[in-house]
């Protein structure tokens, strides 16, 4: 199945999209460009801002000298010596040992299943259902991660295969402004980042009312066991 691959913010000499979600020219560039770096910086953005998430690819590529990442050298790397790609100053993430070895898997991953080629996972993907099983079996990509991918890919990359808004659940809303599937400047950035902060509250919030709600009392449990007989 070929994919379109228009959205609102495509360049029309050639059909790249035009991001903003990493908020620095040359890594959006990359993003927009390399589907192995749009997976990389999805699956960094966990625990550290996401436009620092998002630069991660660029970074990583300038440290290992090339202008986009390959899955097959990035597989093939010694995993210490690719651990201080991302450790040495300025660190690439908050937990840079542990991604690194999750950037590692992914790409071993991507070897096996789809001989390298990111853009494979979704290239071919009859619904938005299949692709989002797809999602989910990559290392690193828990559900959330698969859902706001699959919006991300539809919203601005135009990989939109049969009920990938449906497959993306809340992410795949129109107008919204839940993930980074919805970040297309600095204004957009912000309102994301408000929701995210709101939904933590309000989970925060739940959390502690639960803990202080009063405890339910347990029925007494019933006698079990057969009456004595009298004796005769």
């Amino acid at each position: 199945m070929t994919t379109s691959r228009k959205s609102a913010g495509e360049s029309a000499a050639d059909g790249v999209p035009t991001l903003r979600i990493a908020q620095q020219p040359q890594a959006d560039e990359l993003l927009a460009r390399s589907p192995l770096a749009a997976l990389v910086g999805m699956l960094l953005d966990q625990q550290v801002p996401m436009e620092w998430a998002f630069t991660g690819p660029h970074s990583l590529a300038l440290r290992m000298g090339a202008e986009d990442l390959d899955a097959r050298e990035i597989a093939a790397y010694s995993p210490e010596a690719f651990a201080a790609l991302f450790t040495d100053k300025p660190a690439l993430h908050r937990y840079p040992g542990s991604m690194a070895k999750r950037v590692q898997q992914l790409c071993r991953f991507l070897v096996a299943e789809y001989d390298g080629d990111a853009a494979a996972v979704w290239a071919d993907a009859a619904t938005g259902e299949e692709l989002l099983d797809r999602l989910n079996a990559l290392p690193g990509f828990g559900a959330q991660k698969a859902q706001i991918f699959l919006a991300l890919l539809g919203k601005q990359f135009g990989v939109r295969p049969p009920g990938w808004r449906e497959a993306a659940g809340a992410y795949g809303e129109r107008g919204g402004h839940r993930s980074v599937a919805d970040i297309t400047g600095p204004e957009s950035l912000a309102e994301v980042r408000a929701f995210k902060q709101r939904a933590k509250a309000e989970a925060k919030a739940a959390a502690t009312a639960k803990k202080k709600a009063p405890a339910k009392k347990k029925a007494p449990a019933k006698k079990t066991g057969t009456t004595p007989r009298t004796a005769k």
